[in-house]
């Protein structure tokens, strides 16, 4: 039956006909308002379509399917999984999971695709897949554009041989492969914040058999999030988390989003660190015992990546690419790198760390090990070897989903005018622009501004940064927020600086 992009609830036409809303379909994942973008039998069609898209692959149709803890997400996984079965996929079900414990359980059960049903840090009410078909890689625009086409044209097709089977305590397996290394050596003290999310089941657990002395917060399931939404991105969370590591002396807060693939840093001080600030540090810790190695960033992270002294002396090879995780993953796996950051907490650790998929906890235990291997200095002490930069969170202005790529067409356009024009921007050349995803423009003291469109939200992301002072940071986001405000479609923030 042909999907309709809208319905009304309470209505037999909702409990008749497939409801899947087109814009649902991003850039490297699905993302839909449940009850109002998609119904349980859009769900069954999305599970049809992408078992129809697996065979089209010339993919084995076996699949790892989990979901994430919410209200609503096992009765979509198992919608999901009914069309799955009636396309002639084998599904293993791993039950409530993180989703780098899906990407895990690839390896795990040697099964090539898989389908984690999880919002991620969506707020309640909205739900998504991550999927793929290739380890370690996710879908990208390309096997997400078809998957869109398969599922709407109603072109997804039955085939025999579905079956189902239930994984029994997978998560013993995962933990099991996380913390079956030698204990640390030095004793941490660690704040564990889930944000009363999936990760709560086992964050905890696997910091302790680390070695590590646990402190936890908001760790007790809760799917109504009462306290702040599970995104170590947010504002609001790395608070809760510094203000738990002040009240407790921690040594260190991690912070694990809804479906535990992202990890957020507060420093023993309190203070809370940025992600790619996070990179940084990493990488001046890895790249000592790889030299040479390349790391992969998104356009949202620090110019540090380029510029940094030490990264420079160890030969590091830095590359801006495309924001998203399955961009990101995809690249360092081309790319062979050793890993590759995101701002928002996406980390990929490669062979010999991890294996090129995004797990908050390996980034947890990497954070740990950098501590391990510096036993004189606290995590404070690191950030502050850091060359100082002022930059901003992630800021992102609302933008209708069927909106915002146009919007972003035209600042892009804005900007590649300016500079072929010769003119000043924040009383300064364009020394550079960066247009692999939106536009990055860096003026000649070395601030820069990003706009891009959002792959997950009807929204637009800013970002700001200067290497000069706070006022230049401030001055470059007053001028990007000129440009963005000659265009009607652009609202209001969900933060500023």
């Amino acid at each position: 039956m042909l999907p309709v992009s809208g319905l009304i609830p309470n209505s037999f036409a909702y409990e008749q006909q497939p409801m899947v809303k087109p814009t649902g379909f991003r850039e490297y994942d699905a993302r839909w308002l449940f009850g109002s973008e998609l119904n349980l039998m859009g769900v069954h069609a999305l599970g049809l379509g992408l078992g129809t898209l697996l065979r089209e692959l010339g993919v084995k149709p076996e699949l790892v399917t989990g979901h994430d803890f919410r209200a609503y997400s096992s009765s979509i996984k198992y919608a999901l999984v009914s069309g799955l079965m009636a396309s002639g996929v084998k599904v293993h079900d791993i039950g409530l999971a993180l989703s780098p414990m899906a990407y895990f359980a690839q390896f795990a059960l040697d099964v090539p695709a898989v389908a984690m049903v999880t919002a991620s840090h969506n707020d309640n009410g909205w739900t998504g897949v991550k999927m793929g078909a290739q380890r370690p890689v996710t879908f990208g625009p390309d096997e997400m554009g078809r998957l869109r086409d398969i599922v709407l044209g109603d072109k997804g097709r039955t085939s025999d041989g579905g079956s189902y089977h239930y994984v029994e305590n997978f998560a013993d397996i995962y933990v099991k492969d996380l913390t079956s290394r030698p204990k640390l050596k030095r004793t941490i003290k660690a704040v564990a914040a889930c944000g009363n999310g999936t990760a709560g089941a086992f964050a905890p657990r696997i910091l302790e058999a680390l070695g590590c002395e646990v402190i936890p917060l908001d760790t007790e399931a809760d799917f109504t999030f009462p306290r702040y939404n599970p995104n170590p991105e947010d504002l609001h969370m790395l608070e809760a988390m510094a203000e738990k590591v002040r009240e407790t002396g921690a040594d260190v807060g991690l912070g694990f989003d809804g479906d535990g693939d992202r990890c957020g840093v507060v420093d023993n001080e309190g203070h809370e660190i940025f992600a790619d600030k996070i990179g940084v540090m990493l990488a001046r810790d890895l790249s000592v015992l790889h030299p040479g190695a390349t790391f992969v960033v998104d356009v949202k992270s620090t110019g540090l990546f380029a510029t940094d002294p030490v990264l420079l002396a160890n030969g590091v090879k830095a590359d801006y690419w495309k924001t998203g995780h399955s961009y990101i993953k995809r690249r360092v796996s081309d790319l062979k790198a050793l890993a590759g950051f995101e701002k928002s907490g996406h980390f990929f650790f490669n062979t010999p760390i991890g294996r090129g998929y995004d797990d908050g906890l390996v980034t947890a235990i990497a954070v740990l090990d950098m501590l391990d291997r510096n036993p004189a200095k606290t995590v404070a002490d690191l950030y502050r070897d850091v060359p100082k930069t002022w930059g901003s969170p992630t800021m992102s202005p609302h933008c209708d989903d069927e909106k915002k790529y146009g919007v972003v067409d035209r600042v892009v356009a804005h900007f590649k005018a300016a500079q072929g024009a010769g003119e000043m921007f924040t009383g300064q050349p364009i020394r550079d622009l960066n247009t692999v995803n939106g536009v990055r423009v860096t003026v000649q003291d070395g601030t820069w501004g990003l706009v891009r469109a959002s792959s997950n939200k009807p929204e637009l992301v800013v970002v700001v940064e200067s290497p000069v002072s706070e006022m230049r940071m401030r001055e470059m986001f007053k001028e990007i927020d000129a440009v963005m405000r000659q265009y009607g479609e652009v609202g209001a923030y969900n933060q500023t600086i």
